[in-house]
């Protein structure tokens, strides 16, 4: 753990992101895996602002537990402007910090005039703006009051002290999602230091999702035109001017940092690479107990769609994440599993190859539950897929594994998608979470094309289940200068990806798979012992640093533009 000097220490610390208590993607792993570390450093002084958009549904969040005696006082004495309404309580994560869920809904009636004023103010183009640009700006504003009230009660109550200095305060925001709420502070609370966080540059992510590629042509991508080219000037702009404005902008790998500094037209003062916390991963004791019901939960499911008993040692494999089909290599995975398959006879066991990625999900399969539930050996119709989604004909996965053949029974080699968010509310695994899942599996792959940094095999690693990922890949790129980049000397085998090697890249992750597939019991042990390893030498504990030294960029920064020192 990170020792902090007195100069260190910061009164205040807020930390705001569209996935706080709102388990979507990798920010959200980033933040709850963290608080435990902020916690212990700063106590309920390191607070996190997300949405409030569990209680629009009419459902209470399974992160979020309400609590009238957090920040009673300033509940009580608070009566936040523009209709802005707040629940606090604390994020059911190790640490239980402090959170406050912001109802932004009043905000979209001056949201016209509010624009007018990041215009004017900083430059900020937000007449292009559609689709979720609203949404997200209307809750960073709204995050932005929160957090200058937060600023205010601290600063009052600190100052009832004798010869008490000034409230020492920062505010991180994270993705473009929170730059308006980075902008109102700037311009309301100058006194607070801000730190803006890129997980992943907007207009890089829709340049490679658009099929273009990234990497050979870096250096000759300006972002604003692009950004006119793919329809992203709003969202753009908004983050390229947080970026500027923030007293310390952040990002969390070197891939990245060269991707911002091109395309954002600035250079993060400092990388913060992601962490994990131990504490998601079952004690070493009831381990065994974990991954045991992880796999009777897998073959249940497996067999139950396609009628082939599962034996103990069926290899299972998976991959996972956000739905982007060529950024996060679900096409290759699939080619992956299709290359294995008609090469089954050098295996010398069956693969179950899950695809647990969300889509437009409607509901979980009644056929598939009923068969659970009644042991049915019959294979149902569709045999690869858990959920019904609304999109059949177009979902971009779905479609693959109908193309590819790999919808076909077959003995030696399976696939399963799981279109839906591994909640524990799925309504067909269980209750079992994402994490409950992970434990039972034999190794996944992340064969991304864009992916700042990949939490995904990170987690795989703190479970010590061996992965695959890409030299494409934040996380893969700190494997290559931390380890040997192999199954036996960190539990990862990093496959070199550009922009013109496809096929190379399924070649070699199906010849990793086969060499998993076919070691011996010892050979397994000794690749799940060095996943572990890896996953502490990334634990929050070692990684915390950097977001300390981040917070002493932007006090600086900030006592330089005001002209303070605090």
């Amino acid at each position: 753990m990170h020792q902090l000097n007195q100069s260190e220490v910061l009164d205040l610390l807020v930390s705001a992101s569209w996935e706080v208590c709102n388990k979507i993607g990798g920010i959200y792993a980033v933040l709850s895996t963290q608080a435990a570390n902020l916690q212990k450093i700063y106590k309920d002084n390191a607070i996190y602002v997300g949405p409030d958009v569990w209680r629009q549904e009419g459902v209470e969040s399974p992160y979020f537990i309400e609590d009238g005696s957090v920040l009673k006082n300033w509940r009580g004495r608070t009566s936040l402007p523009e209709g802005v309404k707040v629940r606090v309580g604390r994020w059911n994560v190790p640490g239980r910090p402090v959170a406050i869920l912001v109802d932004f809904q009043s905000m979209y009636a001056g949201k016209d005039a509010f624009y007018g004023r990041m215009w004017q103010l900083y430059g900020v183009d937000s007449l292009h703006a559609y689709g979720d640009y609203d949404e997200a700006c209307a809750f960073s504003h709204a995050a932005g009051i929160v957090v200058a009230s937060l600023y205010d009660h601290f600063s009052a109550l600190k100052a009832k002290k004798k010869g008490a200095s000034p409230l020492n305060a920062a505010a991180h925001f994270h993705e473009w999602t929170t730059g308006m709420g980075l902008l109102y502070i700037k311009a309301e609370r100058p006194e607070i230091a801000t730190l803006f966080t890129t997980h992943a540059t907007s207009i890089g992510r829709s340049i490679c999702g658009n099929g273009k590629p990234l990497y050979d042509y870096l250096k000759g991508y300006n972002g604003d035109q692009m950004a006119r080219e793919l329809n992203m000037e709003s969202k753009h702009s908004l983050e390229k001017t947080a970026a500027h404005q923030a007293d310390c902008f952040t990002t969390v790998s070197d891939i990245t940092a060269a991707e911002c500094e091109q395309l954002l037209d600035k250079r993060p003062d400092i990388v913060t690479p992601n962490g994990f916390e131990a504490g998601f991963v079952p004690a070493e004791k009831k381990f065994a107990a974990a991954r045991a019901k992880a796999r009777k939960v897998l073959a249940e499911v497996a067999r139950s769609l396609t009628g082939c008993a599962e034996n103990d040692d069926t290899f299972f494999v998976a991959t996972s994440g956000r739905c982007e089909y060529r950024n996060k290599g679900i096409d290759i995975y699939l080619d992956v599993m299709a290359t294995l398959r008609a090469r089954a006879e050098q295996l010398n066991r069956k693969i179950v190859a899950f695809v647990m990625v969300p889509a437009w999900v409607d509901k979980a399969r009644q056929d598939l539950r009923k068969s659970i539930d009644v042991q049915s050996a019959a294979t149902l119709p569709d045999p690869v897929i858990t959920h019904t989604v609304h999109n059949p004909d177009s979902d971009p996965i779905l479609c693959r594994i109908h193309g590819l053949g790999l919808g076909a029974i077959d003995k030696r080699l399976a696939v399963i998608y799981v279109p839906c968010y591994l909640d524990g509310r799925d309504g067909i695994f269980n209750g079992m979470t994402y994490y409950d899942l992970l434990i039972g599996m034999d190794a996944t792959v992340f064969p991304s094309y864009y992916e700042p940094w990949g939490y995904t095999p990170l987690e795989s690693c703190a479970f010590g289940v061996p992965t695959v990922t890409t030299s494409l890949s934040g996380f893969g790129q700190w494997i290559l200068r931390s380890f040997e980049a192999t199954f036996e000397g960190c539990g990862v085998n990093v496959v070199a990806r550009g922009d013109n090697n496809y096929g190379h890249v399924v070649d070699s992750i199906s010849n990793s798979l086969r060499f998993l597939i076919n070691s011996d019991k010892t050979q397994v042990a000794a690749i799940s012992a060095a996943a572990h390893h890896t996953a502490e030498c990334a634990a929050w504990d070692h990684f915390i640093k950097y977001y300390i030294e981040a917070y002493a960029i932007a006090e600086r920064n900030r006592d330089a533009r005001t002209g303070s020192g605090m």
